[in-house]
């Protein structure tokens, strides 16, 4: 009579939970949706966690969910043979709690691996990054889960191998140089618990090299995190630790009307609220991104050159040069400061082969040059420095 009662109390919080989650939703027919989400080391609180994940999974309804901290593979396995429209990859060389979920009817898996796992790269990747490559749609999508390390004093202390940002640092860079070298003109989302703020001041900020390749990359929940903190994902803190990185082939998709980037708050939807959700789900609320693939993906779209321009004297004080190709056709030359904000614009002739730019008035600091043309675009750094 006892393990009867316990069943029936099982089934009945099970149709309770599904009828509260009814309305939450993300994932639709005609968009292609990638969510990032740290469900602290599943299951943390046994049963009900698994019978609550079970149920966000379905009611979210993701192309692909990059998971972190699966704690029990055996139990999130199980968990994933009772979703029937999903399959799930997680381990290679060694487990570090990373994880994808996946729709094999909308997603189509091409390779599925590790990087920066041996000894050299501990310090910066204590869970090495996965890289799933995957075709949705007939477009090719390159997605890499990672965890970074946590915590630290909010000081970056350059080439200091046990500071925790210094450690983040490093390994945003690597993944930034895997990317050049490996993607460089393919739709790379770097996705995960990357463990620091975006919004740090650039000389405290891990992430300062890729923001500052405004032409390559961009964090597109940066409006999130400049935002107000009810939106952030680790609402504990409060802060705004999980992130979703693209590369440039990705800005339209971004930029269109059809695309979404949101941080997920499940607790809404639970009559237990944030509560409910901490104590039996996860401290981090999952960010997710979703966009229409037919609308302006393309491998050869949108992809900046990667050689630089020729710019001189640089750094420069009141002046620079910049030489140009002589075949430029209906060409502008622009120039952005570190937060991609264009302070300066010309249009330039026709098979101009030098282009001089008066630049008196900046302030001290990085700037990016980009020239557009009928023929492509090349992008530059400039220092700017008035002594």
């Amino acid at each position: 009579m006892k393990k009867l009662s316990i069943i029936l109390f099982l089934c009945v919080s099970t149709f309770q939970l599904s009828a509260q989650l009814q309305n939450l939703t993300f994932g639709t027919d005609s968009t292609f949706e990638v969510i990032t989400w740290n469900i602290e080391w599943f299951p943390k609180n046994g049963t009900t966690t698994v019978d609550s994940v079970r149920q966000i999974l379905q009611s979210l309804d993701a192309d692909i969910i990059a998971c972190q901290e699966i704690g029990d593979t055996n139990v999130w396995k199980q968990m994933i043979a009772t979703l029937p429209d999903y399959e799930t990859v997680f381990q290679t060389n060694y487990y570090a709690g990373l994880a994808y979920l996946y729709k094999p009817s909308s997603v189509e898996i091409l390779d599925y691996y590790e990087i920066y796992y041996t000894s050299p790269f501990w310090k910066n990747f204590p869970r090495a990054p996965k890289v799933l490559e995957v075709r949705v749609q007939g477009e090719e999508f390159i997605i890499i889960n990672n965890h970074l390390k946590c915590c630290g004093d909010g000081t970056l202390s350059y080439g200091v191998t046990n500071d925790e940002e210094n450690r983040r640092y490093g390994a945003m860079n690597l993944i930034k140089t895997y990317i050049d070298t490996n993607f460089p003109t393919k739709n790379v989302l770097v996705v995960g618990d990357l463990n620091d703020e975006l919004t740090d001041d650039e000389s405290d900020n891990v992430f300062q090299d890729v923001m500052g390749d405004i032409f390559n990359y961009k964090f597109i929940d940066m409006a999130i995190a400049e935002g107000s903190s009810f939106n952030w994902s680790y609402p504990s803190w409060p802060s705004h630790l999980d992130h979703i990185l693209v590369t440039n082939e990705l800005f339209d998709e971004f930029s269109s009307s059809s695309a979404v980037i949101e941080t997920i708050k499940i607790e809404n939807f639970l009559s237990g609220g944030f509560n409910y959700y901490d104590n039996n789900i996860s401290d981090h609320r999952p960010v997710g991104f979703k966009f229409d693939v037919n609308s302006n993906t393309s491998s050869t779209k949108n992809q900046l050159a990667k050689t630089n321009l020729n710019i001189y004297p640089n750094p420069a004080t009141n002046q620079f040069s910049v030489a140009l190709k002589n075949d430029i056709q209906n060409g502008f030359l622009e120039v952005f400061n570190a937060n991609g904000q264009r302070v300066k614009s010309l249009m330039l002739l026709n098979s101009q082969s030098l282009v001089e730019v008066n630049i008196e008035g900046l302030v001290n600091g990085i700037y990016y040059v980009k020239v557009s043309s009928e023929s492509g675009e090349m992008t530059g750094k400039l220092v700017v420095f008035e002594q």
